[in-house]
């Protein structure tokens, strides 16, 4: 997995909490990166509808609330899926050996346990979870 969920609430966290226009390369400055990264995760937001830009000196907005922005469906706008596939299977096992055989069929059903739960569970958190956890963490109170 990369960078783009971490950088995608980073981002958007950013773009809730602040109460200043801010350019890519404002954010890009707070993340870490450069500002072609940024806009790259932008337009992936965009896209899906979860952040709003308007040309000229007035930036970007959220598309919805951060109490109405779950993030597995931020997690789907920057991995650009329909849902989490974490685990890969190899394709090559030897068929004449019997865990070749059957090893695919013994841990599908695990992988596909695991991948349900993680979404089950972004599912339920929201960036509000996300802006209420930083400043929990900065000690700070949220206005």
């Amino acid at each position: 997995m990369d960078t783009k969920f971490s950088v995608a609430l980073h981002i958007l966290t950013m773009i809730s909490e602040s109460r200043e226009t801010l350019s890519s390369q404002n954010l890009a400055t707070s993340v870490g990166t450069n500002s072609s990264y940024i806009r790259k995760v932008i337009t992936l937001l965009k896209n899906a509808g979860l952040i709003i830009s308007h040309q000229g000196k007035s930036g970007y907005q959220l598309g919805k609330t951060p109490k109405k922005m779950s993030l597995l469906e931020i997690y789907y706008a920057t991995q650009e899926v329909k849902r989490i596939s974490l685990f890969q299977m190899h394709q090559n096992a030897n068929q004449e050996c019997p865990v070749g055989q059957n090893i695919q069929e013994a841990v599908s059903p695990i992988f596909s346990s695991a991948e349900a739960q993680l979404e089950k569970a972004l599912l339920h958190q929201t960036l509000d979870d996300v802006i209420n956890n930083l400043y929990k963490t900065a000690n700070q109170v949220r206005n």
